[in-house]
């Protein structure tokens, strides 16, 4: 049986189709959410250079090497870099300890530029200057940074539909209770507004996906919080402890594989009765990588080039300001 290629490796499938035609569907919305509480500053680990670097550096690095691989590999996604627990805010609602980080000329939610992974590769020697590093969530007070960063991450992913794009948040922290040091009611109060905002999100078609960070003698307890945050329980649970004791050299290997999703071939059903069936979605473990879009930059200024055409008079030489006649009336 003669199998189209292009066809193999579609998404999802459409209503109307056998296949589902992959143009903005497979579009992503992503947000990278990266906390900056000065515990991710004093926690450090081993690197493969033997060199005890951060976990702000840890975060920060996978950030900028997924933005490279997306810039070439699917250059029309969409991202944002949001950091919560911060000295100085910067969004849209104006809540406090939130800071979107953003390049000039570029909206807050859109596709990455040079310029913004440039700018972003130095952020570690700005950082304490312009933004800066404190606890959101402290005793005696109501702000809750973590509520207001999903709030934000949130309002990023507004922009298009569900149904034409997937829109995930990605959570980098090393915090696995953030309401540790809040006690009785208002920890109550606190994680339960928490957990509605991230539910509020997951209802509008937002993932929501944590990348843990962890001493090697330090795990990551996810029972704590994120566990009912993320709808983990049983299996799911257990296979997430799994991966938060993988090694800090893996975390980009981790961040890679989430970029790159998986891809429907096609869905079986088993009709075991009129009342009763079951699905199997069966996937492709390799496809194929297009190219991204070609985008012609101007070499002086380096920014993108509009194309425009005109016509010239063959005899004359002339400009040719009349639109160009598209046929010419013979016999009626």
């Amino acid at each position: 049986m003669d199998i189209d290629p292009d066809d193999v490796f579609r998404d999802d499938e459409d209503p109307e189709n056998e296949f589902y035609q992959e143009r903005d569907s497979t579009k992503e919305l992503l947000v990278y959410l990266v906390d900056a509480s000065p515990k991710m500053f004093s926690t450090t680990c081993p690197s493969e250079e033997h060199k005890d670097v951060t976990h702000f550096q840890i975060a920060v690095g996978c950030i900028a090497q997924s933005l490279r691989t997306q810039i070439i590999n699917r250059s029309y996604d969409e991202v944002a870099i949001c950091f919560f627990n911060t000295r100085e805010k910067k969004n849209l609602q104006d809540s406090n300890g939130v800071y979107v980080f953003n390049a000039p000329e570029r909206d807050e939610l859109d596709r990455p530029t040079a310029r913004l992974i440039k700018e972003f590769d130095s952020i570690e020697e700005s950082f304490s200057k312009e933004i800066g590093s404190k606890y959101g969530i402290s005793p005696g007070s109501r702000d809750n940074s973590l509520y207001n960063a999903l709030w934000v991450a949130q309002a990023l992913l507004r922009k298009g539909s569900a149904k034409t794009a997937d829109k995930r948040i990605l959570l980098f922290t090393n915090e696995d209770d953030p309401f540790g040091n809040i006690k009785g009611v208002t920890k109550m109060d606190m994680m339960r507004t928490t957990l509605q905002r991230a539910k509020d999100a997951q209802d509008l078609g937002i993932s929501i996906e944590l990348l843990p960070l962890s001493k090697p003698d330090d795990e990551f307890n996810v029972s704590l919080f994120y566990s009912e945050l993320l709808g983990l329980e049983g299996t799911n649970l257990t296979q997430f402890k799994a991966l938060v004791g993988e090694r800090f050299e893996d975390m980009k290997d981790q961040l890679r594989k989430r970029m790159f999703r998986k891809r429907k071939i096609r869905r079986i059903k088993f009709i075991i009765s009129n009342a009763m069936a079951i699905e199997v979605n069966t996937y492709a473990l390799v496809r194929p990588t297009n190219p991204g879009t070609i985008t012609w930059l101007d070499s002086v200024t380096n920014l993108p080039l509009k194309t425009d055409r005109s016509f010239i008079c063959a005899d004359t030489g002339a400009l040719v300001q009349e639109t160009p006649k598209r046929f010419q009336t013979y016999k009626k």
